[in-house]
């Protein structure tokens, strides 16, 4: 059974960097509270070939603010990906800036559903808000230019970096292959194909 987020919040850790203390927060709709806090990256925060490193600095600029159903939170988050693009293969290294936003609902809240966060004990964790923010700004397959040509297919040399490689013209292995079965041709069987000059066929040369 896949676990949803629900389960990943029932249990937090005080003391992990992406949970937040809330409890200065009031339940009264209308107050906010602003957030200033570098992290540290959490484990695979990214795609396949781009991600934020793991223990990468992070820096998030959140407004929380208090609402019927729970706390929104709002803002940015800021740290650099590394990576590689997808057709040459070179590295890539980029500033990333992404916006978050969601409403962590109050255990009584009936806006609570598997998608929403919680509010669990004046905390809430900031974790699955901040890995779905990145993973969505990220490309699937990165590249160091639009442009890019990738990778030589007979060498592997990237091709944005030699513009002018070539390969000598390799023959196609199917005609090698039929050339061999060929018998070497002699110059001198082609000439007892030929009638003598001056004679014609079937006349013997006197």
């Amino acid at each position: 059974m896949p676990i949803t987020r629900s389960a990943t919040l029932s249990s937090l850790d005080p003391t992990a960097p992406l949970v937040l203390d809330i409890h200065e927060l009031s339940r009264r709709p209308g107050s906010s509270r602003s957030v200033s806090r570098s992290v540290l990256a959490p484990a695979d925060l990214g795609v396949e070939m781009l991600g934020v490193p793991q223990g990468d600095p992070v820096d998030l600029e959140l407004r929380l603010e208090s609402v019927m159903e729970g706390v929104l939170v709002s803002g940015t988050a800021r740290a650099r990906t590394v990576g590689e693009c997808a057709r040459c293969l070179v590295d890539l290294e980029n500033p990333l800036e992404v916006d978050v936003q969601e409403l962590y609902a109050y255990p009584e809240s009936e806006a609570q559903s598997d998608e929403a966060g919680r509010v669990e004990n004046d905390a809430i964790d900031l974790e699955p808000l901040l890995r779905d923010a990145v993973v969505l700004a990220l490309p699937f397959r990165p590249l160091c230019n639009e442009d890019c040509p990738g990778l030589c297919p007979t060498c592997g040399v990237r091709l944005a970096a030699d513009p002018g490689h070539v390969h000598d013209e390799v023959a196609d292995p199917r005609w090698a292959a039929l050339a061999a079965l060929l018998p070497d041709e002699d110059p001198a069987d082609e000439m007892t194909d030929e009638t003598t000059p001056g004679t014609r066929p079937g006349q013997s040369e006197e």
